[in-house]
């Protein structure tokens, strides 16, 4: 019978050489898409593993002394909303990974978790466990990359600025009006939930936003590393330039682009500017406390609408 607990110091050693294999992360937070394609297997199981010494929010599946599985999770922007960061299942048998997911979420629940996040490949065996244990899809993904020193589209002479620290309603309202109601209904559906579900990005980005008439029609989000990111969300185009305004800012570095299903316009401007699709995800999730409808006051000859 097999059980999941705390890990152990002497569970990170025997994770690393069970039977000789170095088993995959079958999660994938943002901030971790593209950089393992670079990194050796030891280099990336030992890097999985010494993050998780203090054994906080991991837990391990073992049967007698056998590690056969192990989830880590960590908040997003805030303690409301909770990720899969890393989940390994060394197993065949589909009770393990219930049994990690379960005292995960158990766990999350304990430091105010509302929500749990989990991103993993189109095709990953873990699916249907996840399903089993609550987990359900609610939007595709496609990583895009391009390579470095490759030509950059012209940014154009769009009316761009900083994004400021007022803006952040403004973005919510943008993502409302291009996201579909399945996917807010996930991620946003109210400011204060949208705002605990923003993913990590892993460094320090360039925020920039374009506003009409006092309402921001776009955003763009760039990053540069090893690799470096970019994010465009828009009302409406122009994608192209857009792009080009984030490319602007990585100069001529590889690039790393999460298109979303709803986003076409998006997915054809990065195939246009030579990025090309390098994996597929599944984004799932577990709402682990019912949303609480707050009632609306209405007077007469005024109704107040609620969503879109």
């Amino acid at each position: 019978m097999s059980s999941a607990r705390h890990p152990l110091p002497t569970d990170i050693v025997a994770l690393v050489s069970f039977d000789g294999r170095v088993y995959p992360n079958e999660a994938n937070p943002f901030d971790r898409l593209g950089i393992e394609r670079t990194a050796r297997p030891l280099e990336r199981a030992l890097e999985q593993w010494f993050s998780f010494a203090t054994g906080k929010h991991t837990w391990v599946s073992v049967r007698g002394a056998t590690i056969r599985g192990l989830i880590s999770a960590r908040p997003r922007a805030k303690r409301s909303a909770w990720e899969v960061e890393v989940l390994i299942d060394a197993s065949e048998d589909e009770s393990v990974a219930l049994s990690l997911f379960s005292r995960m979420t158990a766990g999350v629940m304990k430091q105010g978790a509302e929500r749990v996040f989990l991103r993993l490949n189109a095709d990953s065996d873990v699916r249907d466990p996840a399903r089993a244990a609550g987990f359900f899809s609610y939007c595709s993904e496609v990583l895009y990359r391009r390579e470095a020193d490759q030509w950059r589209p012209s940014s154009g002479d769009l009316p761009l600025r900083s994004r400021a620290k007022a803006d952040t309603f403004g973005i919510y309202q943008l993502y409302n009006r291009v996201a579909p109601a399945t996917v807010r209904a996930i991620e946003g559906l109210s400011f204060r939930e949208w705002q605990a579900a923003q993913e990590k990005w892993g460094g320090r980005t360039v925020d920039m936003v374009m506003e009409e008439d006092g309402v921001i029609t776009a955003w763009i989000r760039a990053m540069s590393g090893n690799p470096g990111r970019v994010h465009v969300l828009a009302e409406r185009g122009p994608y192209d330039t857009l792009l080009g305004a984030g490319l602007d800012v990585l100069q001529d570095q590889e690039v790393f682009c999460l298109a979303p299903d709803y986003n076409a316009e998006l997915a054809s401007a990065l195939e246009r500017f030579a990025f090309e699709p390098v994996g597929e995800y599944q984004s799932m999730a577990k709402r682990l406390t019912k949303p609480v409808e707050q009632p609306v006051v209405e007077t007469s000859n005024e109704v107040v609408p609620v969503g879109r």
